[in-house]
């Protein structure tokens, strides 16, 4: 029993450190596309939260190409696909720029 108890503490433990680089990996990247910290802080928080590995990874690679207005990043963040990442994304980002969410 004692055993369980550990592995299951073991467990919680490990998944809160893995948020937590998930969070701020992708507030790196929001920030190094052009967000402030603060914005970039807030939708990385629901963004690592809400969405796996994999579609951050997708997310990140639209990183790369360089987006001179919001309106050419929403364009290609629809194009990868991912309608889940897209909802999250844009979501977070509204909820976070206008202050319903910190």
């Amino acid at each position: 029993m004692r055993r369980y108890v550990a592995l299951i503490a073991l467990i919680a433990a490990t998944s809160g450190c893995v948020q937590q680089i998930k969070e701020s990996k992708v507030k790196s990247a929001l920030v190094e596309g052009g967000l402030s910290d603060q914005l970039a802080g807030c939708m990385a928080h629901r963004m690592a939260a809400k969405l796996t590995i994999k579609q951050l990874r997708s997310l990140q690679k639209l990183n790369a190409a360089p987006r001179h207005t919001i309106s050419e990043f929403v364009t290609a963040l629809r194009q990868n696909g991912d309608a889940d990442a897209v909802e999250v994304t844009l979501s977070s980002a509204a909820l976070c720029k206008t202050g319903f969410i910190r």
